[in-house]
């Protein structure tokens, strides 16, 4: 079929699902689709009103689109080690066209350069591609198409929050009227703040690309990762280093809003905030690998939110600036992802009690105390700020709370909330050892032995010969998995053991594991929650069920994107993902997973 122009029409893009790119600096992010439309930013930063909506949004609005009249064929892929995205789109004629998407993000001047800006590069690879542009931003929640100004290299788009300003040198009057145009030499949209670009718009884009793919594969280069699954776990350490924002060393628990953990269940979420207990494992999995820097920086973040509290009682979420008030409204001009709203803005779990915070700080400050590469190693005065949070564990270990999965119609006592804070007075035992202070460590001593004993007590369940999800309580609760991994209990433990294996028998379904199977506010969990089916692999290789726990990481892997990314949440019976993307919870799986269960280099050379 031919437009008005006489033109082919390009191919009608598929659905969306999440088979996305994501692309990044450390200040803000995008979401590319197979097609190699953007179709998810927000800006200036993470938790900014979004530019690009179309993910959460079916209507033709919230996008920028390249589209190659008579396409036929897509090709996808990252630039090796990079977080530069390229999508190639060939055409019925041969001819070749590369998209190439970045953020960029290198050393200049003694800092890291990391501007808000998205690089949109048009190659030609072969023949005389004909491409179409739709570049269609929304001016933020209310989904609305800004008003507009033009220059003659540029157009400005009139947001709310933020003059969006697109340079480029491709003919402006096609890309602005949406005519079809012929690609005959490389052509760039520089997507940013409303400011001149004082170069070269050819010259700048070839020079910023050249430095960021530099910059990602010397980060790369400096891993420590396994011997096995390398790829996989590159790109999961690429995805976390994007998911931190540089600015105040707050980690992001997903790019996206309201994307629903199922179909139609409601249970649509904004995660473009900090949550304490994501991060911790994000910086951890990090430290294993041997990238210190994003735990100095969230450290640094957690600092400022203590130095800020008055009463040293701690959220389980702030905001990536640190703010503490995230009201949760719901934007109801856009329609949802797939159509299935509410889409969410802000997160109203922040006022919830969460007792398992005060462990998790404690937690990811712990290695600065004892890694003698760091800049600023931990010292009395951390130290004694964190015995704040040490004090506030011990106080609040056997009072109700929300627990992890942050139920928001009941409150128990959470057998893992306790054993967080147990962990809180057990590494504060280990710290205060390394400082010398023998007084502090017996002190903490004995009170992680009191939450410990309290913890055996009143969380074992004779019935079902394991730990359950609350004192006196009777269902079982994935995150108990992590008693080996936090050093509550030892691997070979005959609790521990009943415990993997109850949970197996309760929360798994076919090769995944939900993180519970009670309902809650919402009704049953229908999908499984994929850093549960993580903690499951590395409880069965903890417990001597090697060969398992191979298949099982085999399996995952196998549910990742063509991209090699994952959301929070997998449908068991067909494999679709679902929930927030991509969700850090489930790459950190992915690289504790493969560092649990590679050879090592030392017997695979």
């Amino acid at each position: 079929m031919a437009d008005s122009a006489g033109t082919a029409a390009p191919t009608p893009t598929p659905r969306l699902n999440l088979e996305l790119g994501l692309i990044g600096n450390g200040q803000l992010a995008g979401l590319i689709d197979p097609q190699g439309r953007l179709v998810w930013s927000c800006l200036p930063r993470f938790d900014a009103e979004p530019a690009f909506t179309r993910l959460i949004d079916d209507t033709d609005r919230g996008h920028f689109s390249i589209e190659l009249c008579d396409q036929c064929d897509v090709t996808q892929f990252y630039r090796h080690n990079t977080a530069v995205l390229c999508t190639e789109l060939t055409d019925r004629y041969g001819a070749v066209l590369r998209i190439t998407d970045f953020c960029p993000r290198f050393r200049q001047y003694e800092r890291t350069y990391r501007p808000v800006m998205i690089l949109r590069r048009l190659e030609v690879i072969r023949g005389h591609p004909v491409v179409r542009t739709r570049l269609r931003p929304v001016t933020g929640w209310d989904g609305a198409a800004p008003a507009t100004t033009r220059g003659s290299n540029h157009v400005r788009f009139i947001r709310n929050e933020q003059v969006l300003r697109v340079t480029t040198d491709a003919p402006l009057t096609h890309v602005v009227d949406e005519t079809p145009f012929v690609v005959d030499t490389t052509m760039t949209f520089i997507l940013g703040p409303d400011e001149s670009v004082k170069e070269s718009v050819a010259a700048m884009s070839r020079r910023f690309l050249e430095c960021t793919e530099a910059y990602w594969q010397d980060w790369t280069r400096s891993l420590a990762i396994p011997f096995e699954w390398q790829r996989a776990v590159i790109r999961a350490a690429i995805t976390l280093k994007l998911s931190a924002y540089e600015d105040t060393g707050a980690v992001i628990a997903a790019i996206t809003t309201s994307i629903p953990e199922a179909a139609d269940s409601g249970r649509n979420w904004d995660y473009r905030y900090c949550w304490l207990r994501d991060a911790y494992f994000t910086v951890h999995a990090l430290n294993r690998l041997g990238a210190t820097r994003t735990m100095e920086g969230f450290l640094r973040y957690i600092i400022n939110l203590v130095a800020g509290s008055d009463d040293h009682r701690l959220q389980p979420l702030y905001g990536i600036g640190g703010e503490r008030r995230i009201d949760e409204t719901t934007a109801d001009a856009l329609s949802g992802y797939h159509g299935m709203g509410p889409v969410r803005v802000g997160n109203a779990a922040y006022h919830q009690i969460q007792h398992d915070v005060y462990g998790t700080v404690i937690l990811a400050a712990t290695q600065a105390f004892f890694d003698e590469r760091l800049e600023r190693p931990g010292d009395r005065s951390l130290y004694q700020r964190l015995c704040a949070l040490g004090e506030e564990a011990v106080e609040r270990y056997d009072q109700p709370d929300a627990g992890i999965w942050e139920y928001r119609g009941r409150a128990r006592v959470h057998t893992y909330s306790a054993m967080m804070c147990w962990a809180a007075c057990d590494r504060l035992r280990r710290i205060a050892g390394q400082l010398g202070l023998d007084a502090d460590a017996a002190h903490w001593a004995d009170h992680a032995a009191t939450i410990h004993a309290r913890i055996c007590r009143e969380a074992w369940s004779e019935t079902h010969t394991a730990f359950v999800e609350s004192f006196g309580g009777d269902s079982l609760d994935a995150s108990l998995l992590l008693m080996h991994e936090l050093g509550f209990l030892a691997a070979d433990d005959p609790r521990f053991i009943s415990t993997v294996e109850a949970i197996e028998h309760q929360l798994r379904r076919g090769d995944h594991l939900f993180r519970y199977a009670a309902a809650d506010d919402f009704g049953r969990p229908e999908n499984a929650f994929n850093i549960c089916t993580f903690w499951f692999i590395d409880a069965l290789q903890a417990i001597g069920r090697g060969d398992e726990a191979r298949r099982l990481f085999e399996n995952m892997l196998g549910h990742r994107t063509q991209l090699g990314l994952l959301s929070e949440d997998l449908d068991p019976a067909h494999g679709e993902l679902w929930g927030n993307f991509p969700q850090t919870y489930s790459m950190v799986g992915l690289i504790n997973s493969a560092m649990h269960l590679s050879r090592s280099w030392e017997e695979s050379l």
